[in-house]
C-alpha cells in the first residue's frame, strides 16, 4: 500500500512524504503507483523549479520526502492542499491500494 502523511504547521501544510509501492498491479502496468508518482514529481519540480522555494526533497525507491523551509510555508500552501485532494481523490477510488494521513 501507499502512504501518503501530509506534515501541517497551524493548519498550514509544510510537506509530505510518500512511501510503500500500492500493490495495484506489476511494476510497469501499476496505474495507482505511476498516478501517484507522478503528482508527487510534478508538485516537487513546481515548488522548486518554478516557485524556486527552498525545499529539502529526499527521493529513494518507493520513497518522497519533501518538507518546505518555515519562511517560505505560505507560498506553497495552495500547492500542497492540491496535492492533498488530489491523493485523497485516489485514496476514494482505490482505497485498498492508497492511504492518506495528516500529521500535526
Amino acid at each position: 500500500m501507499t502512504k501518503a502523511t501530509f506534515y501541517f504547521d497551524e493548519n498550514v501544510p509544510y510537506g509530505f512524504l510518500i512511501s510503500g509501492h500500492s500493490g495495484f498491479a506489476e511494476s510497469g502496468e501499476d496505474i495507482v503507483c505511476a498516478s501517484v508518482s507522478s503528482v508527487a514529481y510534478m508538485v516537487a519540480n513546481t515548488i522548486t523549479e518554478i516557485l524556486k522555494v527552498n525545499a529539502k526533497i529526499e527521493v529513494n525507491d518507493g520513497k518522497m520526502k519533501l518538507i518546505v523551509n518555515k519562511e517560505q510555508r505560505h507560498i506553497t500552501k495552495d500547492i500542497l492542499l492540491g496535492l492533498k485532494l488530489h491523493l485523497e481523490g485516489l485514496e476514494e477510488q482505490y482505497p485498498e491500494f492508497i492511504e492518506t494521513l495528516t500529521e500535526v
